[in-house]
């Protein structure tokens, strides 16, 4: 979906297609005629915008074969839908029975992180919309913190480096695409401190992925938190529209109760506990709520749990849904459009509580649709225009 800003400026809102199941291109094309078509369908809109997730060996076969990015254009074309931003943070197998850690390799030290987004942002070229004003790729924010050293970030930088001069190539060729660092809990770019700590001077084409689950689970407050990137030179080239699960006052029982139900297996659930001017953290939610580094429960939790926007949680969990408003309002009220890119990640749709768990495609469609619709309000409420 496209939006314009009282600025000008066009917003595209999409939703990232990471939540599927798919390692091929017929897998892919599947996802855009069944969910993406679907989705749209259930809005109701002309021209839905979807933030394709492609497999590194997929990728290699895209970037490789120019015709099979035509037959992916022309499956986007008939679902009514339009890609403008890549999620390439997960490599492969984001949908394996246990991916946890796993999500983090290759890591930018790995020449293979740099082709796999290289490959990437080729395929986009080709595939985002002729009118689009640039592309958008979403990328780990250099590693997981261990093991860390600074030979390792030399070698990263220089990865990255490398990355610029690529899509310089594709700017000179007139098909824009920039690259964003997604800083992530427990990752060595966790924070926007860290952004404008390690990534102040980034090469051109780059930036940040200001990821909003990510951002309300460190306790950031958006205000500023933007502030520090943009001091930092650092611009947010795309928003993951997206909401941590939150205990307010995890004192009590019930609430941990509540919360045991979301740790699953697949993925990694960093939580948060903010007490006495101390952040506490754990990196899966099991070892936060029990065992001998369970949190203290002397204040509030976060986790990283990306919750449906539209219904987080239910009593007496909540979620940081109000967070993200904020930030969506500083990203793109009335001083001007700082980011163009809005895409909602709600990834965690097939390991939620049983209960909240959609039973068939269709119930995923009408939960993604819901989600998409209640961003969509947020927007309009801020003044952009639907086109």
């Amino acid at each position: 979906m496209r939006f314009r800003h009282p600025d000008g400026t066009v917003v595209h809102l999409a939703y990232c297609t990471n939540v599927h199941p798919a390692e091929d291109l017929d897998g892919v094309l599947r996802q855009i005629r069944v969910f993406g078509g679907g989705v749209r369908s259930a809005l109701g809109v002309e021209r839905l915008g979807l933030g394709l997730w492609l497999p590194a060996p997929l990728a290699r076969r895209l970037a490789t074969d120019p015709s099979l990015v035509d037959l992916l254009r022309e499956g986007l074309d008939e679902a009514g839908a339009e890609t403008v931003t890549l999620n390439a943070f997960p490599y492969t197998g984001f949908h394996a029975p246990v991916v946890k850690h796993a999500v983090y390799g290759p890591d930018w030290t790995d020449r293979a992180r740099l082709d796999y987004t290289v490959d990437c942002a080729r395929v986009l070229a080709r595939l985002m919309p002729d009118d689009a004003e640039r592309g958008s790729v979403s990328t780990l924010p250099l590693a997981w913190r261990e093991p860390w050293t600074p030979e390792r970030l030399t070698v990263a930088r220089g990865h990255l480096t490398e990355l610029s001069k690529a899509l310089e190539e594709l700017a000179d060729a007139g098909r824009p695409i920039r690259v964003a660092l997604e800083p992530e809990p427990g990752c060595v770019v966790e924070s926007t401190r860290d952004a404008a700590r390690l990534l102040a001077d980034l090469p051109p084409h780059l930036g940040v992925c200001l990821d909003t689950c990510h951002l309300a689970v460190g306790f950031e407050e958006p205000a500023p938190a933007l502030t520090r990137l943009a001091e930092a030179g650092l611009p947010v080239v795309k928003t993951q529209a997206s909401a941590a699960l939150e205990i307010p006052d995890p004192t009590g029982s019930e609430a941990r109760t509540a919360l045991t139900a979301f740790a699953e297996d697949r993925f990694l659930h960093q939580t948060r506990e903010r007490a006495h001017g101390r952040l506490h953290a754990r990196d899966d939610l099991p070892e936060a709520l029990s065992g001998p580094r369970a949190l203290p429960g002397d204040g509030p939790w976060r986790t990283h749990f990306h919750a449906p926007l539209h219904s987080p949680a239910h009593p007496p969990l909540t979620g940081t849904t109000d967070h993200l408003v904020e930030t969506l309002g500083l990203l793109l009220g009335p001083g001007g459009a700082l980011t163009d890119h809005v895409e909602v990640e709600t990834y965690t749709w097939t390991v939620l509580p049983e209960e909240r768990r959609p039973t068939d495609e269709r119930g995923l469609i009408d939960g993604i649709a819901a989600e998409l619709s209640w961003a969509r309000d947020r927007l309009i409420e801020l003044g952009l225009t639907a086109l």
